[in-house]
């Protein structure tokens, strides 16, 4: 899968990272969202300027906002800052006796060394309140489609609260979760104040994952987009 822009302006750029693409990195010898808009632009000569609004794990497919000029930049960082950019997600998990819908609320740290997040309690040093809201959309067999509404963005929070439920999700080895396949999470939908005119913008795409396409919710969508 390559990287799309979903929506362009004089201030922004709506991309849809694929699964396995860093959005940005170090290394010069691997692709990332940051050297791709940046070789765009370059090649049609524009401003090499590019403002990262939100990051994703570069195993998690999905949306990503990025700021044209530092102006756009500042406004959308506020946002972030204040809580008021929405975002969603969509993954899989498996899972038995996950109620249906529901809030998770934890403190948790970041283990630097590992590369993971752990539930912690709020009087351990460094630990971070995450909270987040779900609910399920379709159940097919074992697995269950869930949609998150992210509060917080903490390290690997969502991977990490839903293993703490004992409903890893799909594909994500690290957390407790099946090992065939890939990570079946995806940011599918955000929203916020445009930086330019201050209306309520949201955007909106559904993963292209394999796995995602077992559940009749997400074809639907699909069709919808293609119509």
């Amino acid at each position: 899968m390559n990287p799309e822009i979903i929506y362009e302006d004089q201030d922004l750029y709506i991309c849809y990272k694929p699964m396995g693409m860093a959005t940005q990195t170090a290394s010069v010898m691997r692709p990332d969202m940051i050297s791709y808009l940046r070789n765009m632009r370059a090649s049609e000569g524009q401003d090499s300027y590019i403002g990262v609004i939100n990051r994703l794990d570069q195993p998690v497919e999905g949306l990503v906002v990025f700021a044209k000029n530092k102006r756009a930049a500042a406004n959308l960082s506020a946002q972030v800052q204040n809580h008021s950019i929405e975002k969603y997600y969509l993954c899989i998990v498996t899972a038995e006796n996950l109620e249906s819908e529901g809030v998770l609320e934890d403190y948790l740290l970041k283990d630097t060394k590992n590369q993971m997040a752990r539930v912690a309690t709020k009087a351990d040093r460094d630990s971070k309140l995450a909270r987040l809201r779900y609910r399920e959309v379709e159940a097919k067999e074992e697995m269950r489609l869930l949609e998150i509404a992210l509060e917080t963005g903490r390290f690997h929070q969502i991977r990490c609260q839903l293993a703490n439920q004992d409903a890893p999700i799909l594909g994500d080895r690290k957390y407790g979760g099946d090992e065939n396949g890939g990570l079946c999470l995806a940011s599918y939908k955000v929203g916020f104040s445009h930086p330019r005119t201050g209306k309520k913008v949201e955007f909106e795409v559904m993963p292209r994952g394999d796995r995602f396409q077992e559940f009749e919710a997400i074809q639907s969508h699909r069709k919808k987009e293609e119509r």
